[in-house]
Formats: C-alpha cells, sequence, structure tokens
C-alpha cells in the first residue's frame, strides 16, 4: 500500500496530468492527429489559466484547513503532546549535515510552544523514513538534534522513527507510548493535514485533541480572484493530495471516517 501509493501519486497528482496534458497535444500537432493536439494544448492552457486566476487550489486547501478549529482554550491538563513529521527536508538535511525545513515549519514552532507551555506533558516526534528508494532517510534521526538544538531536553522527547505515513504514524505512536484510558494527548500537525490525521487516530481507539498549525490561505471566506498559476497549482496540490489520502483510506479498511469532523 505505501509503496503504491507513492507511485500513483508522482503519477497523478494534478501538476504531472496536466503537463502531460500539454505535453501529447504539443506532440500530436506534429502528426496527422493535430486536431486532437489542438484540442489538448487548448484544454490544457484554459486549465492552467483557471487555476492561475480562480481559487480553485486555495478554496479546496481552506476547507480542509477550516474543518478543524484552533481548540484553545486548552484543558489545563494535558499528559502527552504529538507532532507528526513532515516538516524537514530529509534527504537535503543529510547531505548538507544540517537540518532544513520546508514549508510546514510551524509544526515545529508550535510542537515547541505546547512543550513549554505544559513542562509535565508526554513529548513525541513521529516520523520514519517517506522515501520509496532510500529507507534510511529517517525524519526522526534529523529532527532529534534540532530540537536539541532550539533548547528542547530530549529526555522528555519519545522518538517514533517507524511509520511511513499517517495511518502508521498513529499506530505506531499509541504502540510505543500507551496512553492510558483519561489520558489528554494532542496531536500537532498542518491544518490541510488535519483531517486525515483525526480519521487515523481515531482508527486506533485514540481520542486525540487536534491542534492545527502551518496555515497555507486565510480560510475559504477569504478567497478571491488573483493572479499566482505557482501557488493556485501548488495549492491544488495540496488539496488533492489529502483529499485522495481520506478516500484511499477510507476505502482500505485503515480509517473509519471518510469526512472526520469535530464532533465525530
Amino acid at each position: 500500500m505505501f509503496v503504491a501509493s507513492k507511485i500513483g501519486w508522482i503519477a497523478g497528482n494534478p501538476a504531472t496530468l496536466l503537463l502531460l496534458v500539454l505535453a501529447v497535444g504539443a506532440i500530436l500537432l506534429w502528426t496527422r492527429w493535430r486536431r486532437g493536439g489542438r484540442v489538448l494544448v487548448t484544454a490544457g492552457t484554459a486549465l492552467f489559466v483557471a487555476l492561475a486566476v480562480l481559487p480553485i487550489g486555495p478554496a479546496l486547501l481552506a476547507v480542509l484547513e477550516d474543518r478543524f478549529p484552533n481548540p484553545e482554550p486548552l484543558p489545563a491538563r494535558i499528559d502527552g503532546i504529538i507532532v507528526l513529521g513532515g516538516a524537514i527536508l530529509v534527504q537535503t538535511s543529510v547531505e548538507r549535515d544540517a537540518a532544513q525545513l520546508n514549508g510546514y515549519a510551524d509544526r515545529f514552532t508550535a510542537f515547541l510552544a505546547l512543550a513549554r507551555r505544559f513542562p509535565d506533558a508526554h513529548l513525541v516526534f513521529s516520523g520514519g523514513s517517506a522515501s520509496i528508494l532510500d529507507p534510511t532517510l529517517i525524519e526522526s534521526a534529523v529532527a532529534a538534534p534540532l530540537l536539541e538544538s532550539l533548547g528542547l531536553t530530549l529526555g522528555r522527547v519519545t522518538f517514533e522513527d517507524e511509520s511511513r505515513n499517517t495511518c502508521e504514524n498513529a499506530a505506531a505512536t499509541r504502540a510505543l507510548v500507551q496512553p492510558q484510558p483519561g489520558e489528554t494527548w494532542v496531536v500537532v500537525t498542518s491544518g490541510f493535514h488535519m483531517p486525515r490525521a483525526v480519521a487515523c487516530f481515531r482508527a486506533v481507539g485514540w481520542d486525540i485533541i487536534p491542534y492545527p498549525t502551518d496555515y497555507q490561505t486565510g480560510g475559504l471566506a477569504h478567497q478571491g480572484v488573483g493572479l499566482d498559476p505557482v501557488g493556485g497549482l501548488k495549492s491544488l496540490n495540496l488539496a488533492v493530495h489529502e483529499l485522495l489520502g481520506l478516500i484511499v483510506y477510507r476505502l482500505a479498511g485503515m480509517t473509519e471516517d471518510l469526512w472526520p469532523g469535530p464532533n465525530g
């Protein structure tokens, strides 16, 4: 499932499909099927313009981000705080011998803020290798020295390094820390990723408090027309990846909720 999902996404993400449509159309323009080529090039160009001008991608992303509101105020007692991997450029970090973060670095800032706010909470970083080519590229191995350099005492942190996707994050972390009945645990991840994360944690019987961060949009109510071809396509890729993840996880029996919400 893990390898198939990775390969399937490489071949089927919106950016790749749009490029394929334009490339095939351009090739056909030089053959006897040039009429079909004109149709594909015109359709591909029109779609790209629509994505560049209309907030199609950002709106879909905002729907995901708006699904779980900020949980503040949090309960006075928090027993554990989990941050999900995905914010580290692991291969680049290894090659440069220094931790390099991607655009989801707010996962770390939120995690550190909560760790200082709840000094007695058990801390967990959950993230193994998401690479199908090099399983030795383990995110937790990069996260440990990074968190220590940011002032966090590593004795407080449990590092889960076996998971390769979100549902494995949930299952492996539960098996590792064995939360007790009545304990209150918080999960930190990007807002657009939170619906999938909640579905996975609920599937292993763990009712956590979602703590979304790292917002990529201002919310559905703040979308408007503009010119942002790169941002529009990036937002669409992120949104489609999450929506397909929710569907595939549910069809594969990995989760019980297709569209989890704050109230179950």
